[in-house]
């Protein structure tokens, strides 16, 4: 009767889900303009174990959103997953935070197109089919109107997540569905597929594993910067 403990921050959204058997038991959520995973991520841990009379020791796996997505937010679940595999003695299971975003959409569709916020214009996405099959791996992008216009011509697409009104905003050039409200990955999301791979023993190394950034940390200098670099 495996019980898996579900942790995603990806992006702004801090989410934890506890399910059992593949299931859902209970799950909190908190998304705010100002990162709140470092205050919120251990409080739902521990109210969902609470709410469900779980202790730690009657988990058998942690299962963690692994990237891409904000560095700041991988790198506190990635941590916080790790930390709990390693006192518990639990194995780690991984998943792509795109690969969750797309489980949210429910209507019919002949592609879906994630889109995590990255810098300026652009994004990290990918592509998926109707199934939610993989059609393109993760990649970063820089979108303009004609983006995605070699595989989704005259296709239906749903464009989901928070960097998904970027695209919106350049009127692209595809059938494109945009929900009225940005969506973000979470964590109840995760379910299926981390059971899946607990059942298939697809786990990660403890020593070697890493958020999957995708890209190097950048920070943006301060104007003063940018002053002496024009002189």
């Amino acid at each position: 009767m495996a019980t898996i403990l579900h942790l995603e921050t990806a992006t702004k959204q801090c989410s934890v889900a506890l399910a059992r058997k593949g299931k859902l038991l209970t799950s909190r959520r908190l998304l705010k303009d100002s990162f709140s995973h470092s205050e919120k991520l251990h409080t739902f841990i521990n109210e969902v174990l609470e709410e469900t009379a779980t202790s730690p020791d009657q988990l058998d796996a942690i299962a963690v959103s692994k990237g891409p997505g904000s560095y700041t937010g991988l790198r506190i679940g990635v941590a916080a997953a790790k930390g709990l595999c390693f006192a518990l003695d639990l194995p780690l299971i991984a998943l792509n935070s795109l690969e969750i975003l797309v489980q949210s959409v429910a209507e019919s569709t002949d592609f879906i197109v994630p889109m995590l916020d990255a810098r300026r214009m652009e994004v990290y996405t990918a592509v998926f089919d109707g199934d939610k099959k993989w059609i393109q791996e993760t990649t970063a992008l820089v979108l303009d109107s004609r983006s995605f216009l070699e595989i989704a011509q005259e296709k239906k697409v749903v464009v989901v997540g928070d960097g998904a009104k970027k695209f919106q905003a350049l009127h692209p050039q595809i059938q494109a569905d945009f929900p009225e409200l940005p969506s973000h990955p979470e964590a109840k999301e995760m379910i299926e597929m981390a059971w899946a791979k607990y059942n298939a023993q697809d786990f990660e190394s403890l020593a070697y594993f890493e958020p999957f950034y995708l890209k190097e940390f950048q920070t943006t200098p301060p104007k003063s910067q940018f002053n002496h670099l024009r002189q």
